[in-house]
């Protein structure tokens, strides 16, 4: 199984496609098959870095065809616009998933971090430390794309019954 996982953000949105490879009487074992950051720079207008997420993201789910989408859910933040920036390029993330009929699942930020780290306040550095470790990987990624394969990694846990350790609450299908 593949899965698109998105770290959504207007400047620097964090993207992955991990696969989850399962064979009889052994546990699964997860390679991630790509992974980035869509960069926009400053200069560029809000509503064409909306276009870039969606666009960016649809080339990576026509080349990888994942079968669902997890993508991280609403954060607090302390601005409104803010907010309302994080959420315009969430929903360019998810809409292009949703245009090839993905599954979308969201994971809130500690869910994610304690599903990775062990720990839902790990910061950024511990976060690709360990990602580089689980996926033996050869560098650390970006941060951004580290975050994007948190992502993943959450929600294959969560969807792994021979997982002894399952996050606590069920995420939401968006």
């Amino acid at each position: 199984m593949k899965v698109l996982s998105v770290d959504p953000a207007l400047r620097n949105t964090g993207y992955a496609v991990l696969e989850r490879q399962i064979t009889s009487g052994r546990k699964p074992s997860y390679e991630a098959i790509t992974y980035g950051v869509i960069e926009n720079g400053r200069k560029i207008r809000q509503s064409m870095c909306l276009v870039a997420i969606r666009e960016q993201l649809r080339e990576v789910i026509e080349k990888h065809q994942p079968e669902v989408c997890a993508v991280e859910g609403v954060i607090y933040v302390q601005s409104f616009k803010t907010a309302i920036t994080m959420g315009a390029a969430r929903g360019a993330a998810i809409l292009s998933a949703a245009e090839f009929g993905l599954e979308i699942f969201e994971y809130a930020p500690k869910r994610v971090k304690q599903a990775v780290v062990g720990k839902g306040a790990a910061d950024k550095q511990q976060v690709a430390f360990m990602i580089r470790a689980l996926l033996g990987l050869k560098e650390t990624p970006p941060h951004d794309a580290a975050d994007a394969l948190a992502i993943g990694l959450a929600h294959f846990y969560e969807h792994d019954p021979s997982r002894v350790t399952a996050l606590a609450d069920k995420p939401s299908a968006l």
